[in-house]
């Protein structure tokens, strides 16, 4: 397994035809101890996962939030919204089938958000973002993102998967931004810049 950082080269994605992206996360009630960190733990801090489909610069469908299959054939799932960040593995997952996405995508941006008011990146601990092998139905972890979260922003495009010639590559991205909570066109120009 390895670590992708921005700096690496986009990753080969030859021989994978199904790949998730998972982000887990604790919660944490930040310097809040007693009573008030108790609920604020047990209330839990939201991040979402979502994945936008990319017709050259321009976004046309985004998976996530509520919006669990846009492209209406499987080959880009949302696994559901988790609001608190508990419970065992992945908390949010897309999934990504590249020989069902239609050939007018030629790019799926992976955006991380915390848009719930009382919700951001510094209330969340030990995020991860995981790449998964997903062919022929083994479930394999292959690499790591640990993007930068030390930030006031909102959002933050973790990664990329693109088009190159008849393969998909992976590239870290790593950039924040903020977004208004429920503003879907901001957030999908926000991956279109990415």
């Amino acid at each position: 397994m390895i670590t992708l950082t921005k700096d690496d080269e986009p990753a080969d994605l030859d021989g994978i035809t199904h790949m998730s992206i998972g982000v887990s996360w604790d919660p944490t009630a930040g310097s809040s101890g007693g009573v008030l960190g108790k609920v604020r733990r047990k209330m839990g801090t939201d991040l979402d996962l979502i994945a936008i489909a990319l017709q050259g610069s321009d976004p046309v469908r985004l998976a996530g939030l509520d919006s669990l299959d846009p492209l209406g054939n499987g080959a880009l799932l949302h696994t559901g919204d988790n609001q608190t960040g508990r419970g065992e593995g992945d908390d949010e997952t897309v999934t990504v089938e590249f020989g069902r996405i239609p050939p007018n995508i030629t790019a799926i941006a992976f955006v991380a958000s915390a848009f719930k008011r009382g919700s951001s990146f510094q209330k969340a601990r030990n995020v991860s973002f995981k790449v998964y092998d997903a062919t022929g139905g083994d479930i394999q972890q292959v690499a790591d993102i640990w993007p930068s979260l030390m930030t006031n922003d909102n959002s933050c495009a973790i990664a990329k998967a693109f088009r190159a010639g008849n393969s998909w590559k992976l590239q870290v991205v790593n950039k924040t931004g903020k977004v208004k909570q429920g503003d879907e066109l901001s957030l999908m120009r926000f991956a279109a810049t990415a």
